[in-house]
């Protein structure tokens, strides 16, 4: 298994999207596709560069007043799909799912909104469940994808894209899927403590 992988194509789906402007030109300059839905996908096309809808791929608009846009198994097989897993990439090539490389996500602020005193109903449509699913499906497939979980992150990945180009080594991966499972674990722990209140 080559430790070194190339980003082709990136899977950006963010609350945030301050802060994005300059990774996102960094990763067209070296080539990288982008997929996208929604806010996301307006900035970055307002930024110049091409973008493929998630629409596009699963065939499916974004539903439930957006409670639904990027679970589907074209996105979830694209990203946990093991690039050396020979039934893994007939599957792909059966089912038409294209391999997503990259998924950047900036989750929906839970504890902003809880601390901002909003409605019980405002507060739970801020339960974000397509990010946090997207960060653990590419934090479980470190070997292959790399997960930027938060803005946090952002500058971390220039760094390396700085340094290599469009592409990771797995011990990069891995550092981004610790910070990932960070992430999710925070998120859910917030969650848990206002539930329980």
């Amino acid at each position: 298994m080559a430790e070194t992988k190339r980003i082709k194509t990136a899977l950006v789906s963010v609350y945030h999207k301050d802060g994005l402007n300059e990774l996102l030109a960094k990763l067209h300059e070296e080539g990288v596709k982008f997929l996208s839905t929604g806010g996301t996908q307006q900035l970055i096309e307002s930024l110049g560069y091409e973008c493929q809808t998630v629409e596009s791929v699963t065939s499916y608009p974004s539903i439930l007043g957006g409670r639904v846009k990027t679970l589907h198994p074209k996105v979830f097989g694209g990203i946990l799909a093991r690039r050396d897993h020979e039934e893994d990439q007939a599957q792909m090539r059966q089912y038409d799912i294209p391999a997503i490389d990259l998924v950047i996500v900036d989750l929906y602020p839970f504890e902003q909104t809880v601390a901002s005193g909003a409605s019980d109903a405002d507060i739970i449509e801020k339960i974000d469940i397509g990010g946090i699913s997207l960060i653990r499906a590419g934090a479980k497939n470190f070997n292959d994808v790399v997960i930027v979980p938060s803005k946090a992150e952002y500058g971390m990945l220039l760094d390396v894209i700085k340094k290599n180009g469009a592409q990771t080594e797995l011990n990069e991966r891995k550092a981004f899927a610790e910070r990932a499972f960070n992430v999710s674990s925070r998120y859910d722990t917030a969650i848990h403590r206002w539930f329980s209140k």
